[in-house]
């Protein structure tokens, strides 16, 4: 019907010997009216797309610097844990020492006496050693386990509520058996 109007529109025109041009046809009108609605609406959207892509783009980096900060207290506490377990088997080893050379000058003493003391002292020892060992290991696991917790409670803190909590359950879940090698 647009067209049909125009066209009369354009005789009635030419009938009277105006010519209106281009300018003149509404359908030119409406083309760039549609235009300019496609070019407002596209920068619009544009915007919107942008701003959401920065944001996921600032989250990602934060959660990187998160996961590089864990990393780092985790390998502190590794460390020191090698640590406790060292001053721990340096003092097994002084212990283990100090009973041998025990046994050594009871030896010179009495045979028979000596005997039994020896077995006696050398279970004490191994009982101290094995008492220092199982501590070593218990200290080990609680720090690694405070840290731990400690680590999760934070990041637990800061995601809950942000969307991502199952997300990074499952990345996390997906990297065990990589970090375990």
């Amino acid at each position: 019907m647009g067209s049909a109007f125009a066209a009369d529109k354009a005789a009635q025109a030419a009938a009277e010997g105006h010519d209106a041009g281009i300018w003149g046809d509404p359908e030119t009108w409406v083309a760039v009216a549609f235009v300019l609605f496609v070019v407002l609406l596209g920068k619009i959207l544009w915007t919107k797309i942008a701003a959401l892509l920065d944001k996921r783009a600032a989250d990602i980096t934060k959660a990187l610097d998160e996961a590089s900060r864990l990393r780092d207290e985790a390998m502190k506490a590794k460390a020191d844990a090698e640590k406790t377990l060292a001053q721990a088997t340096a003092e097994a080893d002084s212990i283990l020492a100090l009973a041998r050379s025990e046994v050594q000058s009871m030896q010179a003493r009495a045979a028979q006496s000596l005997q039994n003391q020896i077995a006696l002292r050398e279970q004490q020892a191994l009982d101290r050693i094995a008492q220092s060992e199982a501590a070593a290991a218990k200290q080990v696991r609680d720090t690694a386990i405070d840290v731990a917790l400690g680590a999760t409670r934070a990041l637990l803190r800061e995601q809950v509520g942000t969307g991502r909590t199952a997300a990074m359950i499952d990345d996390a879940i997906a990297e065990l058996p990589r970090r375990q090698h």
